[in-house]
C-alpha cells in the first residue's frame, strides 16, 4: 500500500503542494507565489491560468524533491481560497476573464440593489450568509452581465463556473478531455447560491441572480474519490478530498466536536467553531457555513467570523509604504516600544467583514500624536488582527451559547510571538499553536485519506494532533477593557466613510 498522501493548497497569494505521512508529518513541500492584480480601486483579480501553471509546477517539484512516484501516494486532497470566482470555456479550457478574488468589492452596487428588496439578510435563512461583496454568486452574475458574450455562452452550456477548487479539479482530471466539474459542500456554501439544508443549488436564488444552473458544478461531499489525476507525475492518483481553506484548517486542527474552534492567521483571518449537525443561524453578524461533509455522513456546520485584512495589513506596510523590508521584520519593530502609544489601526480596506458587514467602511488610523513613532505604528498593525479576532470570538460565544475555553491558532502569522501573546491577553484565554503548522493542507490530506480509507476514522486524526506552544493571558482586566474600548471607538470612526 502507498505510504503517503498529498495536498494541493491553493491560497490567496501562493500555491503549495505538501506530502504527508500517516502521522501528519511533512515529507515534501513546494510553493509558488502568483501575481495580484488591482485594475482599479476595490478590484482584486488573479490569473487562473497562472494559478494552474503554478499548481503543475509545485506538484512536479514536490514529487521530485521527495523522490516520490505516483504509486507512493494513496490520494490527493484539494483546498483553496474560497469565493474567488472563475469562469472558463469547457471546450477550450480558456478563462473568459481574470478570476475575481474574494476581497474584490466591484459588486457593491448589486449588494445594495438586492438588499433593497429584503434587507441585507434576505438570503440568510437559506444560505447562512448576508448579502455582501464577499461571496461568489454576485461575482458570477457580474461576469455574466459584463463580459461580452458570457451570458449567451453560459446559457448555451459552453461555460463552466467554480471557485478555485472546481477549476483545479477539472484540470487535474483531464480538463477538455473529460475533466470532472464538481465542488464540495463547503465551497458551494460560499457562493450564496446553495441551500444549507438541501446541499443543492437554490432555484429561487438562481432566478433572482439570473444564473443558469447548467454553468454550476455538481455538489459532492468533502471526502470521496472524485476521479484520477491525469498529470504525468501524479498520473492515476485518486483525487479524493475537497475543502475550502478555512474548513480544511478546521479539519487539520481536528476540531470535530461542537464548541471546538480554530483561527487561521493569513492574508485575512478566519475563526470557525464547529456546531455539529446543527446549522446555527447567527444573530451577531457571523456566517453559518458547512464545516465538512465526510462521505455519506450528515454534514457538520460551523459558525464563522471572516476578517478581510490581517496579514495583508503587514504586506501593505511592506509593499505600499516600504515601512519594513520583509513581513517578519514587523515584530522586531513593534518590540521597540512597550505599547501602541494610543494608536489604533482599523484595516477596513475592503469594508468591514464579520461581525459588522459594512461595505461603506474604510481604513482608519486613530489616536495619532507627536509622541507616536514607527514602533507604535507597527504594534498597532499587529494588534489590529487580535482586536478583530476578539470581535469575532465575542460574537461566536453569543450565537452558540458556548464559552470558548481555548483557541487553536494556525497560519503564517502564528510565528509572531508578540501577536500571539497579545491575542491571548485581549481574549483572556489560552492560545495554542499545533505541532504541524500547515493545517490547511493537512486538513485536505485528511479528507482525502478518509475518503479513500487510508485513515481509519477521525479518532486516528485526533491522536495525531499535538501542541507546539501555548500562550497564557497575562494582562490585567482593567488594561484589557481600556484597550478594547478604544478599539471599538476607532471602528466606529471607520464606518460610513463611503457615501
Amino acid at each position: 500500500m502507498a505510504d503517503y498522501i498529498g495536498a494541493i493548497d491553493q491560497g490567496t497569494t501562493s500555491t503549495r503542494f505538501i506530502v504527508f505521512d500517516r502521522s501528519g508529518h511533512i515529507v515534501s513541500m513546494s510553493r509558488r507565489e502568483h501575481r495580484q492584480f488591482y485594475p482599479q480601486a476595490g478590484w482584486v483579480e488573479h490569473d487562473p491560468e497562472e494559478i494552474w501553471n503554478c499548481t503543475k509546477e509545485v506538484v512536479h517539484e514536490g514529487m521530485e524533491t521527495g523522490s516520490l512516484r505516483p504509486r507512493d501516494l494513496v490520494g490527493i486532497g484539494i483546498t483553496n481560497q474560497r469565493e474567488t470566482t472563475v469562469v472558463w470555456d469547457g471546450r477550450t479550457g480558456k478563462t473568459v476573464c481574470n478570476a475575481i478574488a474574494w476581497q474584490d468589492t466591484r459588486v457593491a452596487d448589486m449588494v445594495a440593489e438586492f438588499a433593497q428588496g429584503g434587507g441585507q439578510n434576505r438570503y440568510r435563512a437559506k444560505t447562512g450568509l448576508p448579502l455582501s461583496t464577499y461571496f461568489s454568486g454576485l461575482k458570477l452574475k457580474w461576469i455574466l452581465d459584463n463580459i461580452a458574450g458570457a451570458r449567451s455562452r453560459a446559457e448555451a452550456g459552453e461555460l463552466l463556473f467554480g471557485n478555485v477548487d472546481t477549476f483545479l479539479i477539472w484540470n487535474l482530471t483531464g480538463g477538455t478531455n473529460g475533466g470532472i466539474h464538481i465542488t464540495d459542500a463547503t465551497n458551494a456554501s460560499r457562493t450564496q447560491l446553495m441551500n444549507l439544508n438541501t446541499l443543492d443549488w437554490d432555484v429561487d436564488i438562481l432566478s433572482d441572480f439570473d444564473i443558469p444552473r447548467r454553468i454550476l458544478p455538481r455538489i459532492v461531499s468533502s471526502s470521496e474519490v472524485y476521479g484520477e489525476a491525469k498529470l504525468p507525475f501524479i498520473s492515476g492518483v485518486p483525487i479524493a478530498g475537497d475543502l475550502g481553506d478555512q474548513q480544511a484548517a478546521l479539519v487539520g486542527q481536528c476540531c470535530f466536536q461542537p464548541g471546538e474552534a480554530k483561527n487561521t492567521y493569513g492574508t485575512g483571518c478566519f475563526l470557525l467553531m464547529n456546531t455539529g449537525e446543527r446549522a446555527v443561524q447567527s444573530e451577531s453578524g457571523l456566517l453559518t457555513t458547512v464545516a465538512y461533509k465526510l462521505g455519506s455522513r450528515n454534514p457538520c456546520y460551523a459558525l464563522e467570523g471572516s476578517i478581510a485584512i490581517a496579514g495583508a495589513l503587514v504586506q501593505w506596510l511592506r509593499d505600499n509604504l516600504g515601512f519594513i523590508a520583509n513581513s517578519t521584520a514587523i515584530e522586531d519593530v513593534a518590540r521597540t516600544v512597550d505599547d501602541n502609544g494610543g494608536v489604533y489601526f482599523v484595516p477596513a480596506f475592503s469594508g468591514l467583514y464579520a461581525p459588522y458587514w459594512r461595505d461603506d467602511a474604510r481604513g482608519v488610523i486613530a489616536g495619532l500624536t507627536r509622541y507616536v513613532n514607527k514602533g507604535h505604528i507597527a504594534r498597532a498593525v499587529l494588534e489590529a488582527t487580535a482586536f478583530q479576532v476578539r470581535d469575532v470570538v465575542d460574537a461566536i460565544e453569543r450565537d452558540s451559547g458556548i464559552g470558548l475555553s481555548i483557541l487553536r491558532a494556525d497560519g503564517g502569522m502564528v510565528s509572531n510571538e508578540l501577536l500571539m501573546q497579545f491575542q491571548s491577553d485581549i481574549l483572556a484565554r489560552p492560545v495554542v499553536r499545533p505541532t504541524v503548522s500547515e493545517t490547511t493542507a493537512l486538513g485536505a490530506a485528511y479528507a482525502a485519506g478518509l475518503g479513500i480509507g487510508f485513515f481509519s476514522g477521525v479518532d486516528e486524526l485526533v491522536a495525531n494532533w499535538g501542541v507546539d506552544k501555548r500562550w497564557e493571558p497575562a494582562m490585567r482586566e482593567q488594561s484589557r477593557a481600556r484597550l478594547y474600548h478604544f478599539w471599538k471607538k476607532a471602528v466606529a470612526r471607520s464606518i460610513a466613510w463611503i457615501e
